[in-house]
């Protein structure tokens, strides 16, 4: 009876991810391009114009005040009830835990952990920028707002830029960065522009944030999506790292690694054929200890050639033996000659 160890969870996520990936072809890996590179200096002159036209107090802060002033939740309050709900959209816990979740799932499909580490990447990037830039600019928000015209800006708060636009952008940006597909991408792209655009426009709409806020987060996060290709090489490494640790942690417990899943139906597996030294090393050290068996459709005991056999009539058998036939040699003799 043959027993077999049972395998914890982790080790059989490990197991898992050891298989070869379903679609490592079509699934490419983000370049900085010089489209992109474009994009990201027209992004960042973007953040720097909206920092600098607030912190002179320009045509932008008379702006804020107009809308503030305007108060968009009385004038259309019927649907404040449904706003409440869809600024959730931009909170950072609830859609990481959605994001993470259809990540983990593709994780789990394609055998590798390049899409999670990716969004942990994001996010903690998100948190790095935008959190130093909140502290930092310490400006106040609508509700809290000291002087009416002035930019509220180094008074403690931690309003500018917008963490609900900004997070809306990356959350679900990142979800169009990772798409498998060119029009996967499309329409995941466009997507996350209209969820992100509608979040910031919630939070001007509640009275939470300025405008420029709201400006200033929609850059603040296209700047991490089209910065992530210069952190792929440290995503790789760090895969390559957490499967390090992995095999470390394995050695140590002294046990024996379990083989890996066989490869589900339709997964690529490539084939290569041995050179004729390896073919026969590998079938001495495969080859069985036990002796070999004789072939089933051979009897037992040495083996004779079909010269040396004695005729045996089968039982049942009508026709009568010939004892005076000679058996058949090997060597070429004369027949003998009857009478007749």
């Amino acid at each position: 009876m043959r027993t077999e160890r049972n395998l914890t969870r982790l080790e059989r996520v490990f197991a898992r991810l050891d298989r070869e990936p379903e679609r490592p072809a079509h699934i490419p890996v983000p370049r900085m391009s010089r489209h992109r590179v474009v994009l990201l200096a027209a992004t960042l002159a973007f953040y720097v114009a909206i920092v600098w036209a607030v912190a002179i107090t320009s045509w932008l802060v008379r702006f804020d005040w107009q809308v503030m002033f305007f108060r968009p939740y009385q004038q259309w309050p019927e649907i404040h009830a449904f706003l409440d709900y869809y600024v959730v959209l931009g909170q950072r816990g609830p859609t990481a835990v959605m994001v993470c979740a259809w990540l983990g799932w593709r994780s789990w499909r394609q055998h590798t952990l390049r899409p999670l580490l990716t969004l942990g990447a994001s996010l903690l990037l998100l948190n790095i920028t935008v959190g130093a830039a909140k502290i930092g600019m310490g400006r106040l928000g609508p509700h809290y707002a000291i002087t009416i015209g002035s930019n509220e800006m180094g008074l403690g708060g931690d309003i500018f830029p917008s963490g609900h636009t900004a997070n809306a952008v990356v959350t679900w940006g990142i979800l169009a960065y990772l798409a498998s597909t060119p029009r996967a991408r499309r329409w995941l792209s466009a997507l996350s522009a209209v969820t992100s655009l509608g979040v910031g426009l919630t939070t001007v709409y509640l009275g939470t944030h300025w405008l420029s806020d709201v400006l200033l987060g929609w850059a603040a996060g296209l700047l991490i999506l089209l910065a992530l290709p210069w952190f792929e090489p440290l995503i790789a490494r760090a895969e390559d790292w957490i499967f390090a640790l992995r095999d470390a942690w394995r050695s140590r417990r002294g046990g024996t690694v379990p083989a890996p899943a066989a490869s589900p139906v339709g997964a690529p597996v490539m084939v290569t054929q041995p050179a004729a030294d390896e073919g026969q090393t590998l079938a001495r050290e495969t080859a069985p200890t036990r002796p070999p068996r004789a072939p089933a459709h051979l009897a037992p005991g040495p083996h004779t050639a079909r010269s040396e056999r004695t005729p045996v009539t089968p039982v049942g058998s009508r026709r009568p033996p010939h004892s005076d036939r000679t058996p058949r040699t090997t060597g070429t003799s004369a027949r003998p000659v009857t009478g007749g």
